[in-house]
């Protein structure tokens, strides 16, 4: 293979990004479903014949799967031609998918007989059937109920369409037009790919586009060693819940270990709970450099040096730790369609260990715990049945040394307008904005959480509100900051009948019901006292910080005047350690601190290595069991290792045909 000069690799690396954002904008304008067209969760690109991914776009689509590995589904076609088009939505079949919904095409390129490269992509579905509207919900316990799975196969093959395979997808979904609609516009953004990359072949040559495919990963490489070129060598370690691993459940624990030596890095998630009974895990099938781990990192390297090449060649220098049976790493057929949440949780987890060894440069604890909102209704007036997406639920992102953090932001996902909601389905929208107060307090602001107030008119309505937490736990504030606010949900809210929803994602709705969804807010960087007052008094202003959320600042605001001297004697005290600073600068919430007297990390540590030691269907079961058991323990408080041992033992005697392997033993 040829060796290019800089200039000429940075050309063709500008070309193969201009070719990933020209997909993602023929999908953008041909999709039919609001989840794509408005909110943007689905993604384009190009990767190599191995699959790995050498170009995506900057500014179009679901920015978490930058690097997407597309080697397992590649590998499982046993041969292409031109005119090829395959598909897989199977989150077990390669682990290039991570929840059915998410429907994932790849389409091989060719210079005359030599394949060159794979313009791939994917988007998620608004519904594959299974067991409720928009097939996703915390409650589903195993795959098979989340709806119809295909396995890697050829949808197109040849130019020729797989018609059989068409139908019995089309049979299987709830909204068969919104899903060929959107499949039509995958495969228009593959063409798309393919024309971008023979202009390239016809300008530059072959051997010369190939060449570069491989160079702009090996950029990446280089560019993402400099990173921790630059960090001290160091283990920093960082853990995090999800409010409930079940419905009704306990806290489900996710652990994170980055442990840096050199221009190298190794993310170990050993600690973190056993798969779940439930829909949070995340399938990764242990491989050391998945995608959804990831996300975090990826942020995180951008975040610091926005000229990195976003491609597979970011991921290099990591190596993931996935325990076999965790919630990081489920085998089959363990539910997976509410991944994202964890995934989430985990992203933030990222930033948070990075912190610890640069607080100046990056935010405090991102929000989380918002809602993404399907609704299934029946338009009276016509009888249709509507179904779709209106509107993702954000919170906002954590404050961080050098300004606020966004307001009422989340990732990728972008906001619906309000039009585009009601002419989708036929709901009212009575209120959508930021919940005041809800960011941390600090020297700079975590960002605003969003709030929707809607009513549905029909009966047998469905809102699916999947990810849903943030309820219990918030997140958490850096270097003096607060905790941003938890989040709510409330059915019919001021009303005799008003009633709060918690966690649950999947609501069925009379008609007349009013359902209120707030995310939660993101975590506060720095001392709160330190904000400058006129920075307080414009966010009062504006409505983002209440007269009583300004005491948070030290500043006293009574009937919309200032009272000055009571705002300098208060801000000549010390600042607001709510419950003082964890190690690594960090402000925790009060409810975690709480929960934590008994569920420390020692404890946690100890539950893992005993479960961890037992078959994987007994793992789940087993810490519901130890979990009830030292809550009715009195001397848990003084001692819970003890108690956790007392009760694990005594589970063992009540199911004698579990036999546990030495512990510490590979999982």
């Amino acid at each position: 293979m040829s060796t290019l000069d800089p200039v000429t690799l940075q050309i063709l690396k500008s070309h193969f990004e201009a070719a990933a954002e020209s997909m993602a904008y023929t999908l953008l304008r041909t999709a039919h479903s609001a989840f794509v067209k408005e909110t943007e969760d689905f993604t384009s690109g190009l990767t190599t014949p191995c699959g790995q991914t050498f170009a995506s776009p900057k500014d179009l689509g679901a920015t978490w799967f930058i690097g997407l590995d597309y080697a397992g589904a590649i590998e499982a076609i046993p041969d292409y031609r031109p005119g090829d088009i395959c598909v897989t939505n199977d989150p077990y079949s390669g682990f290039v998918c991570t929840h059915a919904p998410d429907m994932h095409l790849w389409m091989p390129i060719f210079a005359g007989e030599r394949l060159i490269c794979f313009a791939v992509g994917h988007i998620h579905n608004t519904d594959m059937g299974g067991a409720v509207p928009a097939s996703l919900s915390r409650a589903l316990t195993e795959v098979h109920q989340e709806g119809i799975r295909i396995p890697p196969m050829k949808l197109v093959d040849a130019g020729v369409m797989n018609d059989e395979v068409l139908r019995i997808m089309l049979r299987n979904v709830r909204m068969p037009d919104q899903n060929w609609g959107d499949l039509k516009a995958q495969i228009a953004s593959l063409k798309t790919g393919e024309r971008k990359i023979m202009d390239a072949v016809a300008r530059f040559g072959t051997e010369t586009v190939c060449a570069a495919m491989h160079g702009v990963l090996d950029l990446a490489d280089r560019q993402a060693r400099r990173l921790f070129a630059a960090m001290a060598d160091g283990d920093y370690v960082f853990t995090d819940y999800i409010d409930e691993d079940s419905p009704g459940g306990v806290p489900c624990r996710l652990k994170l270990c980055v442990q840096v030596r050199g221009d190298e890095a190794v993310f170990d998630f050993s600690g973190s709970d056993p798969q779940l009974q439930s829909a949070l895990n995340m399938p990764t099938g242990g491989l050391p450099r998945h995608i959804l781990p990831l996300v975090g990192y990826n942020y995180v390297v951008y975040s610091l040096d926005t000229t990195v090449a976003l491609n597979a060649g970011l991921l290099r220098p990591v190596r993931c730790i996935l325990p076999e049976g965790s919630v990081v790493n489920p085998v089959y057929p363990a539910a997976t369609g509410m991944r994202s949440l964890t995934c989430t949780r985990i992203q933030g987890m990222v930033v948070g260990a990075f912190s610890q060894a640069m607080p100046d440069r990056l935010p405090a604890g991102p929000a989380g715990g918002g809602g993404i909102l399907n609704v299934r209704t029946t338009d009276s007036r016509t009888g249709r049945l509507a179904m779709a997406s209106i509107n993702p639920i954000t919170g906002g992102g954590g404050g961080s040394a050098r300004e606020d953090g966004q307001d009422g932001s989340n990732s990728f996902l972008k906001n619906t307008p309000i039009e585009i909601t009601e002419a989708e389905v036929p709901i009212k929208v009575l209120g959508y904005g930021l919940v005041p107060d809800s960011g941390g307090a600090g020297r700079h602001r975590g960002g605003l959480a969003a709030q929707m107030t809607f009513q549905l008119f029909s009966p047998n309505s469905v809102v699916t509100a999947r990810n849903r937490d943030r309820v219990r736990f918030s997140c958490w504030g850096l270097e003096g900051g607060q905790p941003g606010a938890t989040c709510g949900f409330l059915r019919n809210p001021g009303t005799a009948g008003e009633e709060a929803l918690g966690n649950t994602d999947v609501v069925h709705c009379a008609p007349g019901d009013v359902l209120m969804i707030s995310a939660s807010g993101a975590g506060g960087w720095g001392d709160p006292y330190t904000r400058p007052l006129a920075e307080v008094l414009d966010d009062v202003a504006q409505g983002k910080v209440s007269e009583a959320g300004a005491l948070a600042y030290g500043v006293v605001i009574e009937a919309g005047i200032l009272d000055e001297e009571q705002t300098l004697a208060l801000r000549a005290r010390p600042g607001p350690a709510l419950n003082g600073p964890a190690p690594g600068g960090l402000t925790l919430d009060p409810a975690r601190l709480a929960f934590e007297t008994v569920w420390s990390d020692a404890a946690w540590d100890h539950l893992s290595e005993r479960l961890f030691a037992l078959p994987v269907e007994w793992r789940f079961f087993m810490k519901h069991q130890v979990f009830a058991a030292v809550s009715a323990d009195a001397a848990a408080a003084s001692d819970p290792v003890a108690a956790i041992e007392r009760a694990y033992a005594s589970l063992l005697l009540s199911y004698p045909q579990v036999a546990p392997r030495t512990i510490g033993a590979a999982a």
